[in-house]
């Protein structure tokens, strides 16, 4: 496996939780689940904004994806909580 660097996005609940919009990030994770757990790894407080038992919905270089999107060099990975509306 190969390090990517990937820009990190965070939308609502999540940027709030993180205290944070965006950042850059180094990872070997070949899909999108795999990041996901690899941020969960790092421990609070993005333990608890991306756990397992939270919907996340997520998006690679602006297109929806599922956990086993695959991962490219330089794209832009965003996170954010299912929207609920009116």
């Amino acid at each position: 496996m190969s390090d990517k660097t990937v820009q990190l996005r965070y939308f609502a609940s999540i940027r709030e939780t993180l205290g944070r919009g965006e950042e850059s990030a180094q990872t070997t994770a070949a899909t999108l689940g795999a990041l996901r757990d690899e941020l969960i790894a790092r421990g609070e407080p993005y333990a608890s904004a991306l756990a397992r038992g939270r919907a996340v919905r997520m998006a690679v270089d602006q297109l929806m994806a599922k956990e086993d999107a695959a991962l490219r060099d330089g794209a832009e990975v965003a996170f954010f909580p299912p929207v609920t509306g009116g």
